[in-house]
């Protein structure tokens, strides 16, 4: 986040906050342009530090790169704070608590999507899921469809990375609960004309 930060021009300032105080100076120490970044020692499971570290440091934005298993405490933070909030995975889904492997209980980010009435009378903006897909090729599509295109019939969206990390058989590139989710829940279908959700089982 750091390295990617430090060669954009719009940050007047950057706070990298971790658990521990040091791995985010240790970060900071390895940028070649160091003097707009700050570190600090944060538990993002304790809203309340959160919020509070949001206020002193008049932050505009909270960029959440944790793992979705915290994104509950941060993304109620940046609300309480009132700041704007953008996260790289939503919120974990919860099974379905009698037909789990059929059933979808709670989907991945329903509840931070539910809040979107409140955060919008807040004037408040929460970006959830911006990682690679979908949120990033969301966007991609998007942009082509208002820029560059006249008319789009169809956009498909292909995963794939030959990604290996060397003495590890198994090295997944984000979070692991994610993983497994994305692998083992039954896929949600949404009914446009109806506005409903509908649950299939892939075989």
């Amino acid at each position: 986040m750091a390295s990617i930060a430090e060669t954009r021009s719009f940050f007047t300032s950057f706070v990298l906050a971790d658990i521990t105080k040091a791995r985010a100076e240790e970060a900071i120490a390895e940028l070649d342009d160091p003097g707009r970044f700050i570190a600090e020692e944060v538990d993002a499971r304790n809203e309340a530090d959160l919020v509070a570290l949001i206020h002193r440091v008049k932050a505009d934005i909270v960029i959440n790169a944790c793992d979705p298993r915290l994104n509950d405490p941060i993304f109620n933070a940046a609300y309480t704070a009132g700041c704007s909030y953008i996260d790289m995975a939503m919120n974990l889904s919860t099974p379905h608590p009698t037909n789990p492997y059929e059933e979808v209980g709670t989907p991945l980010g329903e509840n931070q999507i539910a809040s979107d009435e409140k955060w919008r009378e807040r004037g408040i903006l929460a970006l959830v899921g911006m990682g690679v897909e979908p949120g990033l090729s969301d966007i991609f599509a998007r942009y082509a469809a208002d820029h560059l295109f006249d008319t789009i019939d169809e956009i498909g969206v292909r995963d794939g990375s030959n990604l290996s990390i060397d003495g590890l058989d198994f090295a997944p590139t984000f979070s692991i609960w994610t993983t497994i989710e994305e692998c083992l829940n039954p896929p949600i279908v949404w009914d446009s004309t109806t506005a409903q959700k509908k649950f299939v089982l892939a075989m």
